[in-house]
């Protein structure tokens, strides 16, 4: 009995993903839970298992290909005994398997690549156009844009339409549709000597999706940013009194991260509109913190997510931050561990910037960039003296933060860094 392999649930707001490899090929031997396909989502790769042990019958989707959640990916001709059959007897299972998958190849190939057209919603489009459930915030965002509801997947419970589907929809159908012909028609003409010595090379789901959100974030929020500099000599001076002991004892080095974190929090929590975001007429204010962390990878810029942050020891979040770091070059970590973030620290300086302006990552409605720690002339208490000096920027949604409230957070987390104790007293 054949058991189909589909692509499964990626996560909230995940709809789509890339095939990125196959593990096995056609009538070949897996084994349940072992992997047989990766997926290459927008935040993370995934490896899809084998939901039984058996033969691979066929494949639909081939690598490269973009498929939607609950897309058909292939199929497994079950039965433990295939791994202990005869070769004989296996190449017979194996042509058998192969046969039937020839036999279908057609009708696969018209209904591969059917899903991100989202056929079957159109098919019940006449009983159920009127009768999806959304939220008064997604039904105003479907009325402005003009969405037909009965060609979107709904991804929350019961079907039910979310923000983040009506906006996938409208990026899939304009954006991602018109901007490869628009980068065509834009790009100069290129003399043939030049041109041999170009590389084509298409982007990965990864990068793709960085480049759509980032733009997507300039265009629907009103973004601002202010900057501000913070004297960093107590916190230089408080890991060099207790670097050893702290690495000695935790087993893990004591970074500056943790101090910005907890820097944030304190300031998260005295100017909570930082931590808000904006659904449709709606503020939602968010009496938790999670902070996500910018982690730059060969594959683009991940952010995975600290729970709870204001809950955590300095050495839980360097712990946290190293594993999450480690995790992220290796690919290994899960779309979960990225999704849920209230704010967002990025740090540039760990790689020489000085001044930048984060980009704000979406829906949150702020991102803190850190930068690169510098020695200035500075005028302190009527004399001059030369201090480790860093940049600290705040990109905002105006429409949720006043400018007040985003200079105050930012004041709030100068003061925090500048003197460390604070932290410790809860001031």
């Amino acid at each position: 009995m054949a058991q189909e392999i589909r692509v499964p649930t990626l996560g909230e707001s995940v709809t789509e993903a890339t095939v990125g490899q196959w593990f096995k090929k056609s009538g070949e031997h897996v084994n349940e839970d072992e992997p047989v396909v990766e997926l290459e989502t927008d935040k993370v790769t995934v490896e899809v298992p084998a939901p039984v042990s058996g033969v691979i019958s066929s494949i639909a989707v081939e690598e490269g290909e973009t498929v939607e959640v609950g897309a058909l990916l292939g199929a497994i001709e079950a039965g433990a005994e295939a791994a202990a059959e005869p070769a004989e007897a296996k190449a017979e299972a194996t042509a058998a398997a192969a046969a039937p998958a020839q036999e279908e190849a057609p009708a696969r190939q018209e209904t591969a690549p059917q899903p991100a057209a989202a056929p079957q919603p159109e098919a019940r489009a006449g009983a159920e156009e009127t009768e999806k459930p959304m939220s008064p915030a997604v039904r105003k965002l479907v009325e402005e844009h003009g969405v037909d509801t009965s060609k979107v997947e709904g991804t929350g419970k019961d079907g039910r339409l979310l923000k983040g589907d009506i906006l996938s929809a409208l990026d899939a159908g304009q954006v991602a549709a018109e901007a490869p012909a628009q980068a065509k028609r834009e790009r100069a003409p290129v003399p043939d000597a030049d041109a041999a010595r170009e590389e084509r090379v298409r982007m990965t789901k990864l990068r793709q999706t960085i480049a759509r959100r980032l733009k997507e974030a300039q265009h629907n929020a009103a973004m601002l940013t202010t900057f501000n500099e913070a004297d960093m000599t107590g916190i230089m001076e408080a890991r060099q009194r207790h670097k050893a002991d702290f690495e000695k004892k935790h087993g893990v080095k004591l970074g500056f991260m943790a101090f910005f974190v907890k820097a944030c929090v304190r300031a998260l929590h005295d100017v909570p509109a930082v931590n808000a975001e904006l659904d449709g007429e709606d503020l939602i204010y968010k009496n938790y913190y999670h902070i996500g962390v910018a982690v730059g990878t060969e594959r683009g810029l991940v952010v995975p997510v600290l729970r709870d942050a204001d809950a955590m020891s300095f050495a839980d979040i360097e712990k946290k931050i190293a594993d999450f770091g480690t995790r992220a070059r290796d690919g290994k970590l899960g779309i979960e561990e990225m999704q849920g973030g209230t704010f967002t620290i990025s740090n540039g300086g760990v790689y020489g910037s000085l001044m930048s302006t984060p980009i704000l990552n979406a829906p949150q409605s702020g991102i803190l960039g850190m930068h690169k720690i510098q020695e200035r002339p500075m005028a302190v208490n009527g004399g001059i003296e030369v201090r480790p000096m860093m940049y600290l920027a705040l990109s905002y949604d105006h429409r949720v933060i006043d400018g007040k409230e985003a200079v105050t957070f930012l004041v709030r987390v100068k003061e925090s860094l500048e003197d460390p104790e604070r932290l410790l007293l809860d001031l």
